[in-house]
């Protein structure tokens, strides 16, 4: 199931979205209601309130969608091509984001003169990013600064479904809603500074975090699951173009550490709740930073205003985004 965030009426709204349909799920829910039960009496206006409704708001989200695909139709179902998407979760709980990925983490590394860090292989680190600065797709507003050496990078991301604190890897996956692409927007010489100072990011990456284009629900991807002694992994191609040339490809798979084990750490002493966003890292070859300094570019390229950067995942979809000068 496609899960996701839209405008309607200057109003964000919680859909899913079917085939090239986007089914309202409030009222859709009023609608189905006269032809069949449902599990529970919350009709959930934004995309916090339907993970809060956990297993219960999940499988009346599949009845509704069970029910349009029989045939059933009306005002509550419109055409995606119509509707703004927003970031399947506008407003995340929180954001974490990790270093999952060894190719990236040692080519990163290497282009510094360091050696690979013992560390990486003892914990799954991450740290906290701005959750109140997430965009779907659509432009990424960008100031001067943020313009010297702007960068993205392609990672994988999961969304909390329900709470928990302690979590084992044992358990990890099933507090899995769902997963989506996500683009950690990254402005290398405002975080080249900063990080000098042994605290961070911060300016650097607090600007713009894209999440989409929409949240799929872990049955949905039985298809490419990968299941390990350490809980599930996924057998997807990831891809970034900037202006049509493709510029990155890895593959989630690739994790060394997996998400059951990166909410195990996270979930150590704290509660983890419904709408909470952890992200992978970025990919092998997932960001300019590594490119450049490996050669891949010579001179090196960066983003600039009117690029157009399409982030891409095997069954998650592409997560489309324009780069462009804020209006103050």
């Amino acid at each position: 199931m496609k899960l996701v965030s839209y405008l309607s009426s200057q109003a964000p709204r919680v859909g899913i979205l079917v085939g090239n349909v986007v089914i309202d799920l409030v009222q859709a829910r009023d609608a189905f209601a006269h032809h069949g039960a449902l599990s529970s009496d919350v009709a959930p206006t934004d995309m916090i309130a339907f993970l809060r409704g956990g297993e219960a708001a999940m499988a009346d989200a599949r009845a509704i969608a069970a029910w349009h695909q029989g045939g059933a139709t009306g005002s509550w179902a419109v055409d995606v091509a119509g509707v703004e998407l927003l970031a399947p979760v506008p407003r995340p709980t929180s954001m974490r984001d990790g270093y999952a990925f060894r190719q990236h983490v040692e080519a990163a590394r290497r282009n510094r003169g360091l050696e690979m860090i013992a560390e990486f292989d003892e914990i799954p680190i991450f740290y906290f990013t701005n959750h109140q600065a997430v965009y779907g797709p659509g432009n990424i507003p960008v100031r001067e600064l943020h313009c010297q050496q702007l960068d993205f990078e392609l990672e994988v991301a999961i969304v909390i479904g329900k709470e928990g604190r302690n979590i084992s890897v044992a358990d990890a996956d099933s507090y899995i809603a769902g997963l989506m692409v996500m683009n950690d927007w990254s402005a290398r010489a405002l975080q080249m500074q900063e990080m000098k100072l042994n605290l961070g990011p911060a300016k650097g990456k607090d600007f713009a975090t894209s999440l989409g284009p929409w949240l799929v629900t872990v049955d949905e991807l039985a298809p490419y699951r990968i299941d390990t002694p350490n809980g599930a992994s996924f057998d997807l191609t990831m891809t970034t173009t900037v202006n049509g040339t493709e510029v990155s490809r890895g593959n989630v798979k690739d994790m060394s550490w997996t998400f059951a084990q990166i909410i195990e750490r996270a979930s150590y002493g704290v509660t983890l709740y419904p709408g909470d966003v952890i992200g992978s890292g970025t990919c092998g070859t997932g960001c300019f930073l590594e490119l450049n300094g490996s050669k891949v570019y010579d001179p090196a390229w960066w983003l600039k205003p009117g690029d157009d950067v399409v982030c891409t995942i095997d069954a998650l979809g592409a997560l489309h985004n324009t780069v462009v000068m804020e209006q103050l």
